[in-house]
């Protein structure tokens, strides 16, 4: 196989490619949900197939194919798929506005990458899993005034090889495993929901079934079910202006649309639009713009274990790598690919990636962490004369250049005096990107800080979901406007 597909990207070049890339993919995703007592899904998929991208005359081409094995026909549809790829960047180079180019990264030639698993979790019987989820969801319906429980697992595991003109040989084999319970609690038309060990099916790793194992479900249900009553006869939270503590969950949300995104550079360079829109980090602020406080310091980290952006390599062959995006408050960097690095004068900082085999690359987070602080998160609330905290997200919205936002929480708290107090319902929070990260003035040590995975980060058309995540330990924000503002 790597003799056929060296040999047609030699073919490639022989047709006038000045660069070319394939990326032999198959994924193998799992998925188990249940509901009400029941089990609601069980649904288990494999794909394998391959893309071809291409430069000739300064632009791109692509083209893609599916795999039902690798039989005699393989170098043959890997050969008529390169063709279709060179006529589509021809076509494409009548429109090109200026020439692609690429940063002067060196190839791979030798590159392997696993994620450390210690237990398959496609090895687990769907037996097993079922029993832990039912269990777990039995336990939220012992609980009186709970109307709707449900838990699901979710296990995806990518094989895929990385080959170019230029020399680059790269395997990858790329797990991850997910999965969360939610307790729904109903009075009259009021409707209060709790999720552990995050919102939106739960949280995720680039690990095995060893993950699921710790999240302890079965032990948390009862807490989650009685919070999700609680939360009906809690109070309104009230509106007002005041010092704000988001918990680790909630800020993982808050830094991936407030941080993530907008440091994405084809945002900036309008080559992504019309999807959840561009941004407002332009190149002028690049070096020049304070993006938040002095406690402020926001990392793109591929090299974490056990992070959803976590691997060896990216899609275009770039190693996985640890770059500043914020510093002590200061914009410092964007996230790269080798085409827009050399526009601001860069190599690739590694951040290139595909949901599959049938899509183009594009600039996606890795992990984006906001880097812990020196509080305890005792010390934070203790700190705090009057104020709320927050956990765990329930809604959100942003603006297309990502500085307006408002975000819903599941739950928050009162803080009066340096000490938790009264239970609210329906909290919310508004705010500016720079003013409000300008707020921060505490931030938690290392022991409160977690990775949380996001699995469903929509970018680019066709649309495409990426998993990705995002280290944070909870966070102090000064006079932020809680509740709805008119």
């Amino acid at each position: 196989m790597k003799d056929d597909i060296n040999d047609v990207l030699n073919e490639a070049l022989d047709l006038g490619a000045t660069y070319g890339d394939v990326r032999l993919v198959e994924q193998e995703v799992e998925y188990i949900q249940v509901r009400k007592g029941n089990v609601a899904t069980i649904s288990s998929s494999r794909e394998k197939g391959f893309g071809i991208r291409l430069l000739y005359n300064g632009a791109w081409g692509f083209a893609s194919a599916s795999l039902t094995g690798e039989g005699k026909d393989f170098k043959e549809k890997l050969s008529k798929v390169m063709r279709q790829a060179v006529s589509v960047a021809k076509a494409s180079a009548q429109l090109k506005y200026k020439d692609v180019v690429l940063d002067d990264t060196p190839p791979v030639t030798n590159g392997y990458y696993k994620t450390p698993v210690k237990e398959d979790p496609f090895k687990v019987p769907v037996e097993d899993k079922l029993e832990l989820l039912l269990t777990a969801d039995a336990r939220m319906r012992e609980v009186e005034g709970v109307k709707v429980t449900q838990g699901s697992l979710n296990f995806y595991k990518e094989r895929k090889i990385f080959a170019s003109t230029e020399g680059a040989w790269i395997e990858q084999e790329i797990v991850h495993s997910g999965g969360g319970i939610r307790a729904k609690a109903v009075k009259g038309e009021d409707v209060q929901v709790r999720s552990y060990p995050n919102s939106f099916e739960g949280d995720y790793a680039a690990e095995g079934f060893e993950f699921i194992r710790k999240m302890n479900l079965p032990e948390e249900a009862p807490r989650v079910a009685s919070e999700a009553v609680a939360l009906l006869s809690a109070k309104q939270c009230p509106q007002l202006e005041t010092d704000l503590i988001l918990a680790g969950d909630q800020l993982a949300l808050q830094i991936h649309e407030s941080c993530g995104h907008p440091t994405e550079l084809d945002r900036v360079l309008g080559t992504e639009v019309s999807y959840a829109g561009t941004s407002f980090l332009t190149l002028d602020k690049l070096n020049n713009f304070y993006y938040g406080s002095p406690q402020v310091t926001i990392t793109a980290d591929a090299t974490l274990v056990g992070g959803l952006g976590s691997f060896g390599y990216d899609d275009e062959g770039v190693p996985a790598q640890r770059s500043f995006l914020v510093k002590e408050g200061k914009f410092v960097g964007y996230q790269t690919s080798r085409e827009t690095a050399p526009i601001i004068g860069e190599r690739s900082n590694g951040c290139m990636r595909a949901d599959g085999w049938n899509r183009l690359p594009l600039i996606r987070m890795t992990n984006i962490n906001l880097e812990p602080g020196d509080w305890t998160l005792d010390e934070m609330i203790e700190d705090t004369k009057e104020g709320i905290y927050m956990e765990t997200n329930r809604s959100w919205s942003i603006d297309d250049l990502r500085l307006n936002f408002q975000f819903g929480t599941e739950v928050a708290y009162e803080i009066k005096d340096g000490s938790l107090g009264e239970l609210y319902k329906n909290p919310t929070y508004t705010g500016i990107t720079p003013q409000f990260w300008n707020s921060c003035d505490a931030i938690a040590n290392r022991d409160n800080w977690k990775i949380w995975g996001l699995v469903n980060c929509g970018k680019g058309e066709p649309s495409q979901s990426m998993r990705v995540a995002h280290g944070a330990s909870a966070a102090r924000f000064k006079n932020v406007k809680i509740g709805i503002w008119k």
